[in-house]
């Protein structure tokens, strides 16, 4: 284990891998999520199954060996989102994986220059505060959002949900028995309460107060079997998909289009993420860099070329990492736990598909608790410091996009900066990102 330092990281074996468990199991639902998305542009579900487990497994792997961090990564579902309902809507799913492999050979470029580390350290420690603050109520929303107890609503846009229901009630549970367990220091608390609850579901299903009804999304809680064998990849892998593109009919400036847009949002979602999560682990040196940012960001890029080659779109670093670390992951034996997890699921994917999401969506509230103490350390008395901290926090989950909340926080920063006579304390890159979101904004 001298590989990854555990010592020197102050941590230990048995540690990284309840951290590893955790997150793989708070983000393990990306394995249903990804085929259902993608499967709409008529690629094969199980195809997309199989090639999401193993591109989630090798970006978490790269990230352990390249940079040592406890990072997972996995297909992002808004970059999924826009690759099935707008580009393989309009494009073809072909150009769309095209794009994102474009993506991905860019990235690698990106990394040996340095650009994405550039913009990362060019951050300021206030924004980067308040990027882990909007993580962590951002990645509270969507586990209240899993949960069912907030629901979208067509006057209010969301609304209290039917938390008399008993998805939610168990949630509620759940949140319960991981506080508990966090304040009484258990090794593996939210682990062990994701069993916990998971149990409950499963007494209630026994006992008729969990009803199993998929039309309301509600599965059995018990396996119907223990493994079974994964599809193969054929139909949609990278080859088979340039083979089906007619370059006659694609513009040139088509691609170009649509692979800009996918490494906009790829490039400041990852970097949020990363920033967010950094702070929390306490990665961050006094000088607000990330030691190793290189080659975190260089295992992001592989990740996303490699997935585009197996045929699921792109892939990246995920917020719920926060959960690992919030269990004290802090090497890569964390990451490479949860990447063997995504192979497991290749072959045991009945019993990880039978996870509910009542199970897992308390730990994603817990971690926003944890990532929300970040705001003490942000300056709110210097207004041109502490209203784009505050846009920044309130633009991500309201936005619903780590990307836009850095776009309105970084935007504020700058014209406030020179609003004021402090220009010169604005960096180069930041002016180059200002310009470039105002454009983004126009475009888009």
């Amino acid at each position: 284990m001298n590989l990854f330092k555990l010592k020197e990281n102050n941590t230990t074996v048995s540690t990284e891998v309840f951290a590893g468990i955790t997150t793989f199991m708070t983000m393990a639902y990306i394995l249903i999520v990804n085929p259902n998305m993608l499967s709409v542009t008529g690629m094969d579900k199980g195809a997309i199954f199989t090639a999401t487990a193993i591109a989630s497994a090798i970006g978490c792997i790269m990230m352990a060996l390249l940079a040592n961090y406890p990072f997972a990564l996995a297909p992002g579902i808004g970059l999924t989102a826009y690759f099935a309902y707008t580009v393989a809507k309009q494009y073809g799913w072909e150009l769309a994986l095209l794009a994102v492999f474009i993506e991905g050979l860019v990235f690698l470029s990106f990394s040996f220059f340095n650009i994405r580390e550039a913009i990362f350290n060019a951050i300021p420690k206030n924004l980067k505060n308040a990027v882990s603050v909007g993580l962590g109520v951002f990645i509270t929303f969507i586990g209240l959002q899993n949960a069912g107890i907030i629901t979208q609503d067509p006057d209010t846009a969301v609304a209290l949900g039917n938390i008399k229901s008993i998805g939610p009630i168990l949630t509620m549970v759940g949140v319960i028995i991981m506080t508990f367990l966090t304040i009484k220091r258990v090794k593996g608390g939210l682990f062990w309460g994701i069993l916990a609850t998971w149990g409950l579901g499963i007494i209630c299903q026994f006992i008729g107060l969990y009803q199993v009804n998929p039309e309301i999304g509600q599965f059995s809680l018990i396996p119907d079997k223990l493994l079974s064998m994964p599809p193969s990849i054929e139909s949609i892998n990278l080859f088979t998909a340039i083979s089906h593109i007619d370059f006659n009919v694609i513009k040139v400036t088509d691609i170009i289009i649509v692979v800009f847009a996918f490494l906009f949002v790829d490039m400041f979602d990852t970097i949020g993420t990363l920033v967010g999560v950094s702070e929390k682990a306490k990665f961050v040196d006094k000088d607000g860099k990330l030691p190793k940012l290189k080659q975190a960001l260089l295992a992001d890029a592989i990740a996303t070329t490699t997935g585009a080659m197996l045929g699921t779109s792109t892939t990246t670093t995920y917020i719920e990492s926060a959960s690992g670390v919030a269990e004290g992951g802090r090497t890569g034996l964390t990451s490479i736990i949860t990447g063997a997890l995504f192979l497991l699921a290749l072959i045991f994917s009945p019993i990880f598909v039978t996870i509910p999401s009542f199970a897992t969506a308390p730990v994603l509230i817990i971690v926003g608790l944890f990532m929300i103490e970040n705001v003490v350390n942000i300056n709110f008395g210097d207004y041109t410091e502490g209203l784009p901290a505050f846009i920044t926090i309130i633009m991500i989950p309201f936005a619903y996009s780590i990307a836009d909340g850095l776009i309105f926080g970084f935007l504020s920063y700058v014209i406030l900066k020179i609003l004021t006579g402090q220009a010169k304390k604005v960096g180069k890159v930041m002016y180059i990102l200002a310009i470039l979101f105002i454009i983004k904004l126009i475009l888009q």
